[in-house]
Parts: structure tokens; C-alpha cells; sequence
């Protein structure tokens, strides 16, 4: 029997996975969301609502075969988007991994540098590929899906992926192949290490921005981070308007003139705020192991160190165990001491 459809089943459909299963619906696509009972419940009294900082806005009620929480939805899967919190990466792996057809690829579409791997090693039948989400996607409502900055889905280069490419496309989320996505990892990575500056401000990601010490606070990550890499002999790739290596002297400026040269870098939402302060929200662990957590597995892999993105870890941690906020001041001054 020749297969007429062509099945995307997205695992671990949070905000991330609804999202990108509300973008892909909305193109028609043969989508299955998989995730947790409270999801589904949500989903059952609440329509999936996906919109973006640009006036997209799509509304669906969702079949109840259409977001279900057992891995067994990926047997007839086509290609399989991995989007769970990178704690739970391997026993991601593990319960896809009897079900997931030889030859059909599985992107990791997850924070950090290791997914792919740890995936691999729990599924080594499978076809898994490296693939990194840009843009940051909010939870407004029960159901209700936001991206609110900028970007392109990519992933790792592979024939398998051919026939999903229109399908991205159609949807207004082009997927593109890349050969070099150890470096467009470690360039998202750089910017993703703004995520606990951002949960410890506890002010959205655009007024925290806009203020020059929270800025500095993400130089020092990202100047240590950018050493480490040119040491370990891993190249950035362009994923903003600026290189990625000029990116610390702008957030350095004076508020002025950032506003003036970063206009195209601060296409956000006002709403949005980073994925870590919603875990906090939410009162689950944050991905910080997974973000400043890789600067500091690499700086010891070097036999080096990486103070300031250690000390964002610890502050992280602690946070997660009790609610504070840190002013931009307090925050620079705490991340200076420890260089």
C-alpha cells in the first residue's frame, strides 16, 4: 500500500511543540503532538492558538488523536521533532526508540549542544539530526502559543529531510539544511546565554535589553564564552544582523546608541521573556545546565575556566529554589567580582 500523507510527529509538545505543530496545521500538514496529560487536558477545552510578533494568528481545536501522550504515535511518523526539556532528552530517547520506523529522521529541535547525541545513543537505529530553534515562543494563555523574536529553524544536512522541507515552507517556518551545525548550535548557544539574565531580571526580554547593565551582564557570558570557542577551534556562524563576535562591544554601548544600531536585533515582542523564566514560573528546573552549564563542560574540557557563566549557573540554582530578582547593578557587580 503506497503512503498517500506525509506524518510530522512532534514529541514533547510544549510551548515550543505546540508551536510548531499550530504553524504546521495551519499549512495542513499530518501532524501528531505528543506530551504530557496536562497538555492534553488543556488542549481538550482550549483551542490551540499559535501567534507571532509579525501578525500571524492561527486557531485550531484540536482532534483528540492529534495530541496524545504515548510514543507509540510515532510508528507511522514520517519525521519525528524532538522539542523536551534537555533534562529529559535521554529518556526521550529510549521511549521513541521501539517505535520510530528505520530511515525516518528525528530532529533534536532542543536547547543546549549534546541533545543529538544523547538521543543517538538511545536510539541507535534511528536517523537523529541536529537542529536548533532561534526564536523564542511564550505561553500567553491555556493554549495559546506566541513566538516573539525572529529567526530560521535549522538543522543538520540530510537527504531524509528532503520531503519535510515544503512542508516548513508552506507553513512560513522554513527549515534549513546546514553542514556546519556544531557552529550554528554554539552561536545560538551564545545568545541563549541571556536566558538567565533574563529570568533573574524577571522583566520581559525587551525592557531588559534596554538597560545597559543587564547588557554588560551577557557581554562578560558571551566575550568568555567566544574564548573558549576560538581556543577549542569551533567557528561562529552569522545568526543576527552582526557577526557573532561583535555582538558583546554592542550590547557594551551606552543605551543611546544601541537603540540606534540594534533596531533590527530588537525585533521582540514586548511580552517576550525567556523560556527559563517561564520554567521558574511554572516551578520546573530550568535548562541552565544545558546553556551556561555547556560553557563551563567545554572551559574543562580545555582546562580552563569560565567564571562567569559558572556564577550564572549558581545564581540559577539558587533561584530555582527560592524566588528573588537581581537589578541590573546588583547582577553586573556579582558577575564582575568572580573574573
Amino acid at each position: 500500500m503506497t503512503k498517500t500523507t506525509f506524518r510530522i510527529v512532534i514529541f514533547g509538545a510544549g510551548s515550543v511543540g505546540c508551536y510548531l505543530g499550530g504553524r504546521l496545521l495551519s499549512a495542513d500538514a499530518d501532524v501528531i503532538m505528543v506530551g504530557r496529560p496536562g497538555m492534553q487536558e488543556r488542549l481538550q477545552t482550549n483551542p490551540l492558538v499559535v501567534t507571532d510578533y509579525k501578525g500571524f494568528n492561527f486557531r485550531s481545536q484540536i482532534a483528540e488523536n492529534r495530541y496524545v501522550c504515548s510514543a507509540e504515535a510515532a510508528k507511522e511518523a514520517d519525521l519525528v521533532l524532538v522539542t523536551v526539556k534537555s533534562a529529559a532528552t535521554s529518556e526521550a530517547g529510549k521511549q521513541l526508540a521501539p517505535w520510530v520506523p528505520t530511515g525516518v529522521p528525528v530532529i533534536s529541535l532542543q536547547n543546549g549542544i549534546s541533545n543529538a547525541s544523547q538521543l543517538r545513543e538511545a536510539m541507535p537505529e534511528a536517523t537523529v539530526l541536529a537542529g536548533m530553534v532561534p526564536f523564542n515562543v511564550l505561553q500567553q494563555q491555556p493554549g495559546h502559543f506566541h513566538q516573539g523574536t525572529e529567526g530560521h529553524l535549522m538543522a543538520e544536512l540530510h537527504p531524509s529531510l528532503n520531503p519535510a522541507l515544503p512542508w516548513f515552507e508552506k507553513a512560513g517556518l522554513p527549515l534549513k539544511p546546514r553542514t556546519d551545525i556544531e557552529s550554528v548550535m554554539w552561536s545560538k548557544l551564545l545568545l541563549n546565554l541571556n536566558n538567565p539574565i533574563n529570568a533573574l531580571s524577571g522583566v520581559p526580554l525587551l525592557e531588559e535589553l534596554s538597560q545597559r547593565d543587564y547588557r554588560r551582564c551577557l557581554a562578560l557570558a558571551q566575550r568568555e564564552t567566544l574564548q573558549l570557542l576560538k581556543a577549542a577551534g569551533i567557528p561562529t556562524v552569522k545568526l543576527t544582523s552582526l557577526p557573532m563576535n561583535l555582538i558583546p562591544p554592542l550590547m557594551s554601548t551606552p543605551d543611546w546608541l544601541f537603540t540606534r544600531l540594534a533596531k533590527q536585533m530588537l525585533t521582540i515582542d514586548p511580552v517576550a521573556r525567556s523560556s527559563m523564566w517561564e520554567d521558574l514560573q511554572a516551578g520546573r528546573p530550568t535548562e541552565i545546565d544545558w546553556i551556561n552549564g555547556e560553557v563551563v563542560k567545554l572551559a574543562k574540557r580545555l582546562g580552563k575556566d569560565a567564571p562567569v557563566n559558572r556564577k550564572l549557573v549558581e545564581l540559577m540554582h539558587e533561584r530555582e529554589q527560592k524566588p528573588a530578582t537581581w537589578s541590573a547593578g546588583q547582577l553586573l557587580n556579582a558577575l564582575r567580582a568572580v573574573r
